[in-house]
């Protein structure tokens, strides 16, 4: 894993250091959840994250979980009314949030993690994520594992970012294994980040169509998948962070997203005096992985994935051609019209 001064270096940023008299100035950090964070292991990142920058720089740091999407409005007003110094907001559900008050409030700095907006003032900000290089190293994986050329992936929502996950994993699937049939479906419904059960009837259904390999991408949603799984006996990938020792005998591998370094180092260019800072962080960078990839944890982290080194190593020559530039990747969010 990169640290967070190494991952700086990478983006460009080229920051000098904040004097001690600096980081000890009365700072307040906001964090505000797009939804209540739970078992949501993105959600919790954020927090992580800007509770880690609080430590570094100083800061006091307050959460305001939202439930709805008025919610969210409220809580990054009460962000702006309480002076906050950077308020740090997860996830597209902010977009049209921030495009409407950062206006308003430019003595306030807003960092969008996940996402970004057109047209942004100085004090909009943004971190995002390649996830579709680490969803094709996924995929690589699920299309060498499968035993019946038909592998899986339930997303959250039928949305073009989301197709970073789906499309990227179905690329990925085809480069190892030609004649894999890639089977994609979606949760839906009123909360489709947060529903176990219908991502659980999605893979259920994906399965009993013959997928013995699915990829969930679908945030608290994920456990439902990984109940289908242990029930019905097949393989699954999962997001974000490892989650393998929920489900050891049936969790292969997991991408990993660094939303916690992100923040912390975006927070520094920011009270640094960086204007629309925009930070694009993939495999290259750090900001994306996955399990195969991290030789410190692979072993321990009773992920699948250790079991099969050729899969392993296929996985991590991927990457390494995605990391030199010799396997180009067209990001799946903008080829959707």
């Amino acid at each position: 894993m990169k640290t967070i001064a190494s991952l700086a270096a990478a983006v460009g940023l080229g920051l000098a250091g904040l004097t001690a008299a600096q980081a000890q100035e009365d700072r307040l950090f906001v964090y505000v959840s797009p939804d209540p964070i739970g078992v949501n292991a993105f959600l919790k990142l954020g927090q992580v994250g800007t509770e880690a920058a609080g430590e570094r720089f100083g800061a006091e740091v307050k959460t305001f979980e939202s439930s709805t999407a008025a919610a969210r409005m409220e809580n990054v007003n009460a962000a702006i009314n309480e002076g906050a110094d950077v308020v740090v907001l997860l996830g597209f559900e902010f977009n049209d949030i921030v495009a409407q008050l950062a206006p308003t409030a430019p003595d306030i700095d807003f960092l969008i993690v996940d996402q970004c907006i057109e047209n942004r003032p100085d004090n909009v900000h943004c971190a995002v994520f390649r996830e579709y290089e680490a969803s094709y190293l996924i995929g690589v994986a699920a299309g060498m594992l499968t035993q019946k050329d038909r592998v899986g992936v339930v997303g959250a929502l039928d949305i073009p970012f989301l197709h970073r996950y789906t499309d990227g994993y179905a690329q990925g699937a085809k480069a190892s294994n030609e004649g894999v049939e890639v089977d994609i479906r979606w949760v839906g419904g009123e909360n489709p980040f947060s529903d176990p059960v219908r991502a659980k009837e999605q893979a259920v259904a994906m399965h009993g169509a013959g997928a013995d390999v699915i990829f969930t991408a679908t945030a608290g949603g994920d456990f439902g998948v990984f109940e289908a799984a242990q029930e019905n006996d097949f393989k699954a990938f999962t997001v974000d962070v490892n989650w393998c020792p929920e489900a050891p005998e049936h969790l292969v591998d997991s991408t990993l997203k660094r939303v916690d370094t992100a923040i912390v180092t975006a927070m520094e260019a920011i009270l640094a005096g960086e204007n629309q800072l925009f930070m694009s962080l993939g495999l290259k960078e750090g900001g994306m992985s996955t399990v195969a990839l991290e030789e410190d944890m692979l072993a321990d982290s009773q992920c699948l994935i250790a079991e099969y080194p050729e899969i392993v190593e296929a996985m991590r020559e991927a990457a390494g051609r995605i990391k030199d530039g010799s396997l180009e990747l067209e990001d799946p969010m903008f080829a959707q019209n």
